[in-house]
């Protein structure tokens, strides 16, 4: 039997030492220029970036947005996530798709993220309660990951509001890990933008796993976020950076600069995992 997105990513973090998690963003107007005329260019640009950052990544987070907007984007996205599977299958694939609608809907979005796609985990919006997110919670060997509180600016202009003496973040965050995490297959989105609230988050919901955008370009600081974040073995995040590790170079070395921006990540991770 395959291993649970959860358990492929808890050994990625103790066998291979990284809590990086790579995003694969690809904006072809941004790609460097052999892959101006190529037809194929999302799929084959993502692919190098991931071939080349494998050994340094805990999970890949491919956001479909990238692709569903460009024609034959989608058919690059399975392409992209069989050649993960196929060539990296111990690096588990979170589709960041933000999934969230009522029931029946959620069921076609869950076989369009676990069955068409094939990735391990999903990232959702809890905002219509649990029976949005009970067709994926069901699927027990997949990951659920919940936009908790996130990196953008405007995260405050509903998540921080005042429900029951306490921010709706904070309901968010121990509604999922109290009552839907029955069979241990949830996380939770929470922007390294916002450390103070990450480090209560990480005090409500013990050693669930986190996935952590905004570090790099939206600027949120790495110590921060490890020191605030970590569980007490050390691990229990996904840092993700997408931008500054896709865009490393704009030349013909992309890959390799690639590979060198997540080593070097990695390893800033690393020293404060401590």
């Amino acid at each position: 039997m395959p291993s649970s997105f959860m358990q492929k990513l808890r050994d990625r973090w103790q066998q291979a030492d990284t809590l990086l998690c790579v995003g694969l963003d690809p904006d072809p107007a941004k790609f460097p220029d052999a892959f101006v005329a190529d037809e194929d260019a999302l799929f084959a640009f993502c692919r190098d970036i991931a071939d080349a950052t494998a050994e340094y990544a805990c999970a890949f987070k491919p956001q479909i947005a990238y692709f569903a907007a460009h024609n034959g984007g989608e058919a690059a996205l399975q392409r992209l996530i069989a050649h993960l599977n196929a060539t990296h299958p111990d690096v588990p694939v979170i589709l960041d798709a933000k999934r969230g609608d009522i029931g029946s809907t959620a069921g076609q979005y869950a076989v369009e993220a676990f069955d068409r796609f094939g990735a391990d985990a999903v990232t959702l919006n809890p905002y219509m309660g649990h029976d949005s997110a009970a067709p994926f919670l069901q699927r027990n060997d997949r990951g659920c990951i919940f936009l908790c509180h996130t990196s953008n600016p405007g995260a405050r202009d509903f998540q921080e509001l005042p429900v029951d003496g306490a921010p709706l973040y904070q309901h968010i965050a121990r509604t999922i890990a109290e009552e839907w995490n029955v069979d241990g297959n949830c996380a939770l989105v929470v922007g390294a933008t916002f450390p103070e609230e990450l480090k209560v988050i990480r005090a409500i919901i013990g050693d669930m796993p986190l996935l952590i955008p905004g570090v790099g370009a939206q600027g949120g600081d790495v110590e921060a976020v490890v020191r605030n974040g970590r569980t007490a073995d050390g691990t229990g995040l996904m840092v993700n950076s997408s931008r500054g590790i896709l865009y490393a170079s704009m030349d013909a070395d992309y890959a390799d600069a690639a590979a060198n921006a997540a080593r070097s990540l990695r390893d800033e991770i690393n020293r404060y995992r401590n």
